[in-house]
């Protein structure tokens, strides 16, 4: 599996705005809506349910990134987008560090091998 055939090069944000976990989680589901690959009636439930994924641990991994991420029934293959955040946002990560480059993910739950290997 390529990056490149899971991740909506429309839905990349070089220049994110948000300054905290939530925040930033939304601009990039945004991000995923704007390019059409999530339904508007699916961005709250996806959001919820990437939150959810946080308070079991942060995906902030260190070296500042972090990859949030969630499976969902409002879609039906791999999307994900990439996003860059110049002043860092905290999401609690392994290193204490913040977060600069951000994945996020959002596969179907029938689907968990292209989870893991993405």
């Amino acid at each position: 599996m390529k990056f490149a055939d899971f991740v909506s090069r429309k839905a990349v944000r070089a220049g994110l705005v948000s300054d905290d976990k939530e925040a930033v989680i939304r601009e990039m589901t945004q991000a995923l809506l704007d390019a059409g690959e999530i339904n508007s009636n699916e961005y709250e439930s996806i959001v919820k349910a990437i939150l959810k994924r946080e308070e079991l641990g942060s995906t902030g991994i260190g070296r500042g990134v972090a990859v949030p991420h969630t499976k969902h029934p409002g879609v039906s293959r791999l999307v994900a987008t990439v996003g860059v955040s110049s002043d860092g946002v905290d999401f609690h990560s392994l290193d204490g560090e913040k977060v600069q480059l951000l994945f996020l993910l959002i596969s179907p739950p029938d689907r968990p091998g292209d989870h893991l290997r993405a």
